[in-house]
């Protein structure tokens, strides 16, 4: 077995090293073999993105959130450190377009958000939320939804999804984009 493990028949791997399996519906599974594929699938999220995109993220502790948020951060040409906010709640990373990173893990009410400016960056920059099932009832409807799982040692599953009105709105349009080869 390779440095990306051995993919099945019905799957390929991009050149970035991440496994893209047969979509089901419009979820799409992937193999994420260590962090940098973790971050390298957050890359290609941003380099996609536009402002107004809400990345909804779950998964336990360690799964690889914040690693692809980091991702996330190089694809918009976020320059400088990017770490989980787990007490500030919210950070603000200035770019071409601002990434909003937020660790929704510490609220006790989704409501919280709105003293963070969330209204205020939702159509102004990209906003990636970690624990979004804490805050699902203020995130909107339209939005890319990670699942990140362990698999393994150093081995993670994204189960990534389009939600919204319509499969083919602009955030299934990005989703595509970042995980088509």
């Amino acid at each position: 077995m390779g440095l990306w493990g051995n993919p099945g028949p019905d799957s390929l791997r991009d050149e970035r090293g991440i496994l893209v399996t047969t979509p089901v519906e419009s979820t799409h599974q992937l193999e994420l073999v260590g962090v940098e594929v973790t971050e390298a699938l957050g890359e290609r999220i941003g380099e996609s993105a536009a402002a107004g995109l809400v990345i909804d993220l779950r998964g336990e502790l360690g799964a690889g959130k914040t690693a692809l948020v980091r991702g996330l951060a190089r694809g918009l040409g976020v320059e400088g450190m990017v770490r989980s906010p787990t007490f500030m709640i919210v950070s603000l990373h200035k770019g071409p377009i601002s990434l909003l990173h937020v660790d929704a893990y510490r609220l006790e009410d989704p409501a919280e958000l709105a003293l963070h400016g969330w209204d205020d960056w939702l159509a102004s920059s990209v906003i990636a939320v970690e624990w979004a099932d804490r805050v699902e009832a203020i995130l909107p409807a339209r939005r890319l939804r990670v699942d990140l799982a362990h698999q393994g040692v150093n081995v993670r599953t994204a189960r990534i999804c389009a939600t919204g009105p319509s499969s083919r709105d602009g955030v299934a349009l990005v989703y595509e984009r970042a995980i088509v080869c």
